[in-house]
């Protein structure tokens, strides 16, 4: 825990993340006895009580500024912009196994690979999952503007069975903004072959909206997040 009551995310944490990942993924995917899953129950609760009594985890909000001038120098900053969020985040133990990428024109790509835990129908990933990914990727390529923003509109269309296990490529793009307004595309193609396609509408807003907890933000009748 840093100085600031903030959790910090470390090697650690994403290690503990991948393994608990690892537990999920081979727990849905394979058949054992159930002499097996008592055991495994019973080391998933022992390890759950050493978290009893730890602090509550502060969502860390990105130093904007930071992460763009580390972005223009090359560095990695994954680790800076909400490495434990849901969907793509690498110390999320829930989230989807992704790894990003920027070109030199902004345009954001990452492979993905959706494991058991996440097959619907035989093995096709589950809609709701894709469209999640999605609003990830589409983010990724938001975050060229260099704002934080919401996601007033998502749009998915499915072309293809999205299959389970194998390195799906998505690629996302956008234009310039018209005011707090931002169009952003996507599409998700495996060995070149379009899976799926969508497109968001985002609402930009500033660092301190974006850092406001939601329950201390005023119920409006308008878009406004």
């Amino acid at each position: 825990m840093s100085d600031d009551g903030l959790a910090k995310i470390t090697p650690a944490r994403v290690d503990a993340a991948q393994a608990v990942y690892d537990l999920v993924h081979a727990l849905v995917g394979t058949v054992t006895d159930d002499e097996t899953l008592q055991e495994i129950a019973a080391m998933a609760r022992e390890a759950s009580n050493r978290l009893d009594g730890a602090p509550e985890r502060v969502r860390k909000v990105p130093d904007f500024d930071t992460v763009k001038a580390l972005r223009d120098a090359g560095e990695d900053t994954t680790f800076l912009t909400m490495g434990d969020r849901p969907v793509a985040g690498p110390a999320n133990p829930t989230a989807v196994r992704v790894e990003p990428r920027w070109d030199d024109d902004g345009v954001a790509y990452a492979d993905v690979w959706f494991g058991p835990a996440f097959e619907a129908a035989p093995g096709r990933v589950h809609g709701g999952m894709v469209a999640a990914v999605f609003d990830d990727i589409l983010g990724m390529a938001m975050a060229r503007v260099r704002a934080p923003g919401f996601t007033g509109r998502l749009t998915v269309h499915y072309r293809a069975p999205v299959p389970m296990n194998q390195r799906i490529e998505f690629k996302a793009w956008g234009g310039e903004p018209d005011g707090r307004k931002l169009v952003v595309q996507s599409e998700a193609r495996l060995d070149g072959r379009l899976l799926a396609e969508a497109d968001a509408l985002f609402i930009l807003v500033d660092p301190d909206h974006f850092a406001t907890h939601a329950d201390e933000l005023p119920i409006r009748d308008d878009a406004s997040r």
